[in-house]
């Protein structure tokens, strides 16, 4: 800005400089024809004086060019005036104005009228634009807030879409590694009841042939003590080996408790690791049926999180290009309404300067023509 204020203040020096050397070379024609204008109006004035009354002079003679020397005067001082505020807020466009009045000044013709027309028409572009300005203000600060409110807010639901989709993914994740945890325990509880299966199957297959074996054996105990028995009972001549009968009876009948109690205890032993893969069997399909509903709830719940996912993603999607629209608007309304060479407090600054220099200026013009239409009034009295 201060960069730019020095360059206006160059070429504001410069045309200063210009105009000086203009109207020094003016002012130099000017003076010799001042000097012989004085001589003719010299002869003039000695010729109607001679020749007029005072009244006839005071009203249509020399006086009338001394009111437009007044009105000249007054007109300078209205542009020195305008040029020294020019000059000091830095206002080029109203050092433009200042040549124009000059000018209009020197053409004599209803300067007056001239340079107030100047002045006027000055005033209402200044107030045309600052309309304009204001206008163009309040929109854009409207349009500015409004932006920056859309931008926030689709910058936060961009966050928020972000958050619950790295949310659903992780628990997505979690999920699915939970479910091959499952799956995985799935497989060795089937392969663990398999081994069972089979083990139960060869001891059941054992215990099977053990028993037929081992009750055939009781049954041969059996039929052997009934044949003894009964030979002994009848026989009655072999009294005398009765002890030895006895013996081998009694050792039949120990091995016949043997067998009996083998039987029992393999039965037992049986019953027991039957109700032992019973229980286990009936705790594996507990697990297994367990296992099998944390999958399928835990499978819904991963498909719904990834749909889910997969929806707010397109929404993501969807407001990250609304959210590039608006940036896109942003910049452009920001080149529109912030990168400016001048800020609008300066701009306006500037132009209540102009304002204030100008109204001063027409006060100063139109201050000096009531008082040139009294005294003219005077002069020539009253009709």
């Amino acid at each position: 800005m201060t960069t730019k204020n020095l360059n206006e203040d160059v070429v504001a020096l410069s045309d200063l400089h210009h105009e000086c050397l203009t109207k020094a070379q003016d002012y130099e024609v000017e003076m010799k024809s001042r000097g012989e204008e004085l001589t003719t109006i010299a002869t003039a004035k000695k010729a109607i004086q001679e020749t007029t009354s005072g009244a006839e002079g005071l009203s249509y003679g020399l006086n009338q060019v001394s009111f437009l020397q007044h009105s000249q005067e007054h007109g300078f001082q209205v542009i020195r005036f305008l040029r020294g505020v020019a000059q000091q807020q830095h206002l080029p466009a109203l050092a433009q104005l200042t040549v124009r009045i000059d000018s209009a000044i020197r053409s004599g013709d209803d300067a007056f009228t001239k340079v107030k027309g100047l002045i006027q028409d000055m005033i209402e572009t200044l107030e045309k634009e600052a309309e304009e300005d204001a206008t163009e203000k309040a929109y854009c600060d409207k349009e500015l807030a409004e932006t920056y409110a859309k931008k926030d807010a689709k910058t936060t639901e961009i966050k928020k879409l972000s958050t619950k989709i790295d949310q659903m993914t992780s628990r997505s994740a979690q999920l699915k590694t939970e479910i091959a945890e499952l799956e995985k325990g799935l497989s060795l509880l089937a392969k663990s009841q398999a081994e069972m299966d089979k083990i139960r199957l060869e001891e059941k297959e054992e215990y099977t042939r053990a028993k037929a074996e081992m009750e055939a054996g009781i049954k041969g105990m059996q039929l052997a003590l009934k044949v003894l028995r009964d030979y002994y009972a009848k026989d009655k001549s072999h009294s005398a080996d009765e002890g030895g009968g006895a013996g081998i009876i009694g050792l039949l009948e120990v091995v016949e408790s043997d067998f009996s109690k083998g039987l029992i205890e393999m039965t037992s032993t049986e019953e027991a690791a039957q109700a032992a893969y019973d229980q286990e069997t009936k705790d594996n399909e507990i697990e297994r049926v367990t296992k099998e509903q944390d999958i399928k709830y835990k499978t819904e719940e991963s498909t719904g999180l990834d749909k889910a996912t997969a929806e707010a993603t397109s929404d993501k999607s969807g407001v990250q290009e609304e959210l590039d629209a608006v940036l896109e608007y942003l910049k452009a309304i920001e080149e529109r309404c912030i990168a400016k060479a001048e800020p609008y407090a300066e701009r306006v600054r500037r132009r209540e300067a102009e304002l204030n220099g100008l109204r001063e200026a027409l006060n100063i013009l139109e201050n000096e023509t009531s008082f040139l239409q009294q005294k003219r009034q005077t002069l020539r009295g009253p009709k």
